[in-house]
């Protein structure tokens, strides 16, 4: 059994509301608000004006930098306003808003590649930034400049993301239950494009149905599944390319530093749909679950549609919600309106009823050392919550607080209840207030 260094934590998980249900459609919204910025990068600028008719496909928003991706319309009809709208990430960012028509016209002349493998990989590259995919595991990183690693970069290895170790989500489980072939195909395209014959699919023990399609999907290729030990966050990417090659990726580094890329398994897919059939990404999975709300599932769900709809499509709520979070309980984030759209890095949507939210204050840190015990960077996240408290945000980074990856362990096992994660955003923030003044 591999694993992650550290001990991790083993929260609630909650995965038997959904792993058994099979993906469905949802029911096409009236109308999407399709944000410009859905990436780690420079947002896009619109390339249609209100009034426009626009079809299912179309690039609606032009990439201005190369850390950036572009964005397509994921219904047809009529683009009824642009301007900042309500965002995921609690801010307002600008984006187009389309009116459907209910046709859900495609465009004409999508571009399919039967024999794909045989592209260039510079050709695949291309493909793959004008089909605007990004990190579809939740970090939205502009996949092509990730597959662009400096000439001095040497990768060696790909390895495929399907732990999803976050509580309640399935949303990857039941794409490599359903669609072990694509995911299997969309591998074969990221070693072409790197030139790399040794490639690796990391899935958490929890998921023998996932597990045993893509066993069948990659017989008699140089792919080779890893099963991991069920423990959170064991899909961190750093730990694991720990569990699957033992390899640790220096502090301040990149997985490119040691010659490793890794991609999520719907990244994988979104690629193979892209380059075989032409088709940029404009929907994903999304698990709904929660105990608050009616009927949980695993959804395909076009980018832009309104937390609203969805919920409604989903039964409704369940008496009154304690939080709606993007995402999981470890690392989503909770919304404070029905008003915000499904990005291509919404993974979840988790409704808790009331009775499951703890609101309680948090007490002074007793040093009892639970949250270091767990940390899988092996940091000393109490002493970055003490200096945070104390307003001095400076002296955390000779602990190397840059490296936390903010998977909230440390928060997780406090017995005092310390907003330990909160306080280490608040010290990166004040960190890079501080460059920023010096530059």
């Amino acid at each position: 059994m591999w694993t992650i260094a550290g001990e991790g934590i083993h929260p609630i998980h909650e995965k038997k509301l959904t792993s058994s249900i099979a993906v469905e459609d949802l029911k096409l919204p009236d109308k999407v608000v399709i944000p410009l910025s859905q990436h780690i990068g420079a947002p896009c600028e619109p390339l249609v004006k209100i009034g426009d008719h626009v079809k299912k496909y179309q690039k609606i928003g032009e990439p201005k930098g190369f850390v950036s991706a572009p964005v397509h319309a994921s219904i047809s009809g009529k683009v009824i306003a642009i301007g900042r709208f309500s965002h995921p990430s609690g801010n307002q960012s600008q984006s187009i808003v389309i009116e459907s028509d209910g046709k859900d016209e495609p465009i004409d002349g999508l571009a399919e590649h039967r024999d794909y493998l045989n592209l260039d990989p510079k050709e695949l590259k291309d493909i793959i930034v004008n089909a605007g995919i990004v990190g579809m595991g939740g970090a939205t990183f502009p996949t092509h400049v990730k597959l662009s690693p400096p000439k001095e970069k040497k990768i060696d290895v790909v390895i495929l993301n399907g732990a999803e170790c976050e509580p309640y989500l399935t949303a990857d489980d039941r794409l490599m239950t359903e669609m072990p072939g694509e995911v299997a195909e969309g591998m074969k395209i990221l070693m072409h494009i790197m030139g790399v014959k040794e490639g690796y699919i990391g899935i958490e023990d929890d998921k023998p149905g996932a597990i045993e399609a893509i066993r069948k999907a990659i017989a008699g290729t140089s792919i080779r599944l890893i099963t991991v030990e069920k423990k959170y966050p064991q899909g961190a990417e750093k730990q694991l390319i720990k569990s699957v090659l033992g390899k640790e990726v220096p502090s301040g580094g990149l997985p490119m530093d040691i010659g490793v890329i890794v991609q999520n398994v719907g990244t994988a897919v979104a690629i193979y749909n892209a380059v075989r059939y032409g088709i940029p990404l404009i929907e994903r999975i999304v698990t709904v679950t929660g105990h608050g709300i009616k009927r949980p599932g695993n959804f395909r769900v076009r980018i832009g549609t309104l937390l609203e709809h969805v919920i409604t499509e989903c039964g409704g709520l369940v008496g009154d919600p304690g939080k709606i979070i993007f995402g999981g309980p470890m690392m989503g984030i909770a919304q404070y309106t029905l008003h915000v759209p499904v990005l291509k890095g919404t993974s979840g949507v988790l409704v808790m009823p009331k009775e499951e939210v703890l609101l309680e204050d948090f007490r002074a840190c007793i040093r009892c050392g639970r949250c270091v015990q767990a940390c899988p960077i092996r940091l000393l996240p109490n002493m970055y919550s003490v200096l945070a408290e104390a307003e001095k945000p400076k002296e955390a980074e000779k602990y190397y607080v840059l490296d936390c990856i903010e998977c909230g362990c440390c928060t997780y096992v406090c017995p005092s209840g310390r907003p330990i994660v909160h306080q280490i955003r608040y010290i990166k923030a004040e960190m890079r207030k501080a460059k920023n003044k010096v530059a």
